[in-house]
């Protein structure tokens, strides 16, 4: 049995008798974490908006596509 283990099975008992286990709390780091990952995430949206706005994307037809979609339209008209 290492040290380590020995003190872990000693010191746990105590620790279960002074803790509360309904008033446990995140505290104030818990706080902290939480809103730095609240920053992160607006400063990636904020990002991602500003990105997705500068695109400018119009999209070509594809030439075999354009080809059939006009062969097709005078066929269609000719049909009674």
């Amino acid at each position: 049995m290492n040290a380590t283990h020995a003190a872990l099975t000693e010191l746990l008992p105590l620790a279960g008798d002074t803790f509360d286990k309904n008033k446990v709390t995140p505290g104030v780091l818990g706080f902290i974490v939480f809103a730095a990952l609240a920053l992160a995430v607006w400063g990636l949206m904020k990002s991602m908006s500003r990105h997705m706005g500068r695109v400018d994307f119009q999209e070509a037809p594809e030439a075999g596509a354009a080809g059939a979609a006009s062969a097709a339209a005078p066929a269609a008209e000719k049909a009674p």
